[in-house]
């Protein structure tokens, strides 16, 4: 009996080595640019489904670090005069998609009857920033694990499909670099996503992309400041504590000492690459999240409010861009 026990035991074991050593091998076809962003996200989806996650436990961390540092180390690649303006272009549609999907997303979560707090979850990270927005809010609301794993799967997924959809839809409208970027920006949720996104469609989109993303991410401060007033009572309101994405600031920063002092020529190619290599490892381990109990727990009618609202935001601000562009 004792021997079973032994064997199964170092079955279980080996099996858990197989694991890792099939996703350090991954890490390190992304580490030499082997496998591009998309299929990075994709290969995660696979793997985890068929053989599970073995660092799911360092796997949230391990994504926020990686999309931060990865972001930062764009800002290199960034010019501050064309992000001055592609922020002022993108700042009225910003503005007013956010408000608009918020408003939508509420009247979808009484329409379905979905969770309150679960359809504000969602509306938030669609109008903002996915799964960052999703992480600020949920504090701030008192969420509970389900109803937050359910809002970050919903984002998740969609984000995942968008990643492959949006490239697709660009080519075959035609679209500039400069109006994807900002369709991307405005349209996807999550940033992992409109950075990959952007970049496998070009080097402007991904510029003007990622400065306008950022620009919306900031909204993570005043949009958590009128939760507060939605959702707490006014003892509750004084011990709110709000996540500000102080990272955005290290962006600006390596952004404008790319843009004005020279110096920065001669390593900023090799800190851009590294952090485009930082950004598909980021989307094999999110790819990595969505195992079949993650896609089961999210539910018909979540997922039904989240893809209507990214309906809506991508057709509004895709219809905005080629009539008043």
């Amino acid at each position: 009996m004792k021997t079973k026990q032994h064997e199964a035991s170092q079955l279980v074991e080996i099996n858990h080595y197989l694991q890792q050593a099939i996703f350090i091998a991954v890490i390190v076809l992304c580490l030499f640019s082997v496998i591009t962003p998309p299929m990075a996200l994709l290969i995660g989806v696979v793997l985890v489904n068929v053989f599970g996650n073995p660092f799911i436990a360092f796997n949230h961390k391990a994504i926020t670090f990686l999309l931060q540092f990865s972001v930062v180390g764009l800002g290199f690649g960034m010019n501050a005069s064309t992000a001055v303006t592609a922020g002022k272009e993108g700042f009225l549609l910003t503005v007013f998609s956010i408000f608009t999907t918020l408003g939508l997303g509420y009247f979808l979560g009484k329409w379905f009857r979905i969770d309150k707090k679960t359809a504000y979850l969602i509306s938030s990270g669609t109008a903002i920033c996915g799964g960052s927005a999703i992480a600020a809010i949920s504090p701030v609301i008192k969420s509970n694990e389900n109803q937050t794993s359910i809002a970050l799967g919903v984002i998740f997924l969609l984000n995942s499909i968008a990643l492959f959809v949006f490239p697709f839809i660009g080519h075959q409208l035609d679209l500039s670099q400069k109006d994807f970027g900002l369709w991307c920006a405005i349209a996807i949720h999550d940033t992992s996503s409109v950075v990959g996104a952007a970049n496998k469609y070009g080097a402007e989109a991904l510029q003007i992309a990622t400065t306008v993303k950022l620009a919306r991410a900031l909204w993570i401060i005043p949009i958590s400041l009128l939760t507060v007033f939605l959702f707490k009572t006014q003892s509750e309101k004084k011990q709110t504590k709000i996540k500000i994405p102080y990272f955005i600031g290290l962006f600006i920063a390596a952004m404008l000492l790319n843009s004005y002092v020279p110096q920065t020529v001669a390593f900023s190619p090799y800190i851009v690459n590294i952090a485009k290599i930082g950004l598909t490892i980021t989307l094999f381990l999110i790819g990595a999240t969505l195992n079949r109990n993650t896609l089961k727990s999210v539910g018909l009618k979540p997922l039904l409010q989240g893809l209507l609202l990214w309906i809506f935001i991508a057709g509004l601000s895709l219809t905005v861009i080629f009539y008043l562009g």
